[in-house]
């Protein structure tokens, strides 16, 4: 006969938890979160982790952590990873929170440096900050500029190669030395191993000068960027100079739309829809014969009315269509900046809202966690390049020099054609 049991296990486990330390609790919670978490992502692929199924839909790609806060204190959480498709547990984890958390602690700053304005009541007043102490100002910036800090100074290396990267900068004021003045923010983003677009760096300087961008990209090489064979930037001088002295192997493409602003410019504004019309037909081309073909008749259709802009386009031939060395499934994502805009209309939605910064450590907090959100949304999303058109890119053949892709001549070039087209390549046409 059995002894009857003398120990309740469910009062005793009670018991247990209801004394247990905080560490405890939080480590038990954060293990069944998780553990919930990798059950929810099987659902998803439609098959269990490691297991062979033909019903398996997408396959797990390792984790990504977010910090959680529960009343046992903050949790690391585990968020599976998918090679296709997207994963995110909107039941349990909400988008933008360090955003929003970092524009609180932004405009609180403003109050607490005295320099609120009549804007920044209203956005309080949304916020629900008003009742901020210096002290809960203090810690929630602490938290995190350690999360922004950690972002930007993560190594590159696991991630690379990087085969396509733009650069770009943003202007904002800050309040210096009793003044407001203008910085400049550097902004790199790039296109992983894996396909997905990363925001690779970020940095506040004085200025968008030529030591800052070298400053840059320095940075970017010693965390570990690799592999870049194309950059897509405006011509600023200081950036060009500084991509040739830190990725000496990529190939520098002038990014169309910075260039179409400053070939209008110089363009009699009655010509504007006739060149703009021309310069567009270029980018129209199906391959990169006709595309060069294409540049061919715009300098004929503006050597003898604009010899100006003709001269203008022949220097900007070999920058502007670098990309035609490039297959033509990523034409569209490597010819200019503006797959950037949107991250630059999402960085000005929450800086607008602030006006002057009290510091540039408050430009970096917010910024950086509106990047670090957004890179998030790239890692869950869809790749944005192919596997195989960037093995193909991969596989492209670098030259040795910058050289000018050679002009395609008229069917019956005229002796004028022919003396400025020698004269403005250097090159023999048969």
């Amino acid at each position: 006969m059995t002894a009857p049991h003398i120990i309740d296990p469910a009062g005793l486990l009670g018991e247990a938890l209801s004394q247990a330390s905080p560490d405890l609790m939080r480590s038990l919670l954060q293990h069944v979160i998780n553990a919930l978490l990798s059950a929810d992502a099987d659902t998803v692929c439609g098959a269990q982790w490691g297991q062979q199924d033909p019903q398996r839909q997408a396959q797990r790609n390792g984790y990504r952590y977010r910090p959680l806060d529960t009343r046992v204190g903050t949790i690391d959480v585990a968020i599976p990873k998918l090679r296709s498709g997207t994963y995110f547990p909107e039941w349990l984890l909400q988008r933008r929170k360090r955003s929003e958390n970092a524009l609180i602690t932004v405009v609180a700053d403003c109050y607490l440096a005295g320099v609120s304005t009549r804007r920044m009541d209203k956005l309080v007043k949304t916020l629900g900050i008003t009742g901020l102490s210096k002290s809960q100002v203090s810690r929630m910036a602490a938290d995190l500029d350690e999360h922004v800090d950690e972002f930007r100074h993560r190594p590159l290396d696991d991630a690379g190669p990087f085969t396509f990267v733009a650069a770009d900068a943003l202007t904002m004021k800050v309040r210096e030395g009793g003044r407001v003045v203008s910085c400049a923010v550097l902004v790199a983003t790039g296109v992983n191993n894996d396909g997905h677009r990363e925001v690779l760096g970020v940095r506040v300087s004085t200025s968008e000068t030529g030591p800052a961008w070298n400053e840059f990209f320095a940075d970017l090489v010693a965390r570990g960027l690799t592999g870049v064979r194309l950059v897509t930037s405006d011509a600023h001088l200081g950036l060009v100079e500084a991509i040739a002295a830190n990725l000496p192997g990529a190939t520098w493409q002038r990014c169309r739309t910075h260039y179409a602003a400053n070939l209008m410019s110089i363009t009699p504004k009655a010509l504007w829809p006739a060149v703009k019309a021309m310069l567009h037909s270029v980018y129209d081309q199906p391959d990169a014969a006709s595309v060069n073909a294409q540049y061919d008749r715009l300098l004929d259709y503006v050597h003898d009315k604009l010899p100006a802009v003709c001269d203008h386009l022949d220097q900007a031939r070999a920058d502007v269509l670098a990309f035609t060395s490039f297959p033509t499934g990523v034409w569209t994502q490597i010819w200019s900046n503006n797959p950037n805009e949107r991250l630059n209309r999402e960085i000005r939605r929450r800086t607008d809202s602030v006006g002057i910064f009290p510091n540039r450590q408050a430009i970096i907090r917010l910024v950086g966690a509106v990047l670090a959100e957004q890179n998030d949304e790239w890692a869950e999303g869809r790749r944005y390049l192919s596997l195989d058109i960037l093995t193909k890119s991969r596989l492209t053949p670098q030259p040795t020099q910058q050289e000018e892709p050679p002009l395609q001549l008229r069917a019956k070039p005229n002796p004028k054609d022919t003396k400025r087209l020698h004269h403005s390549t250097g090159l023999d046409h048969h």
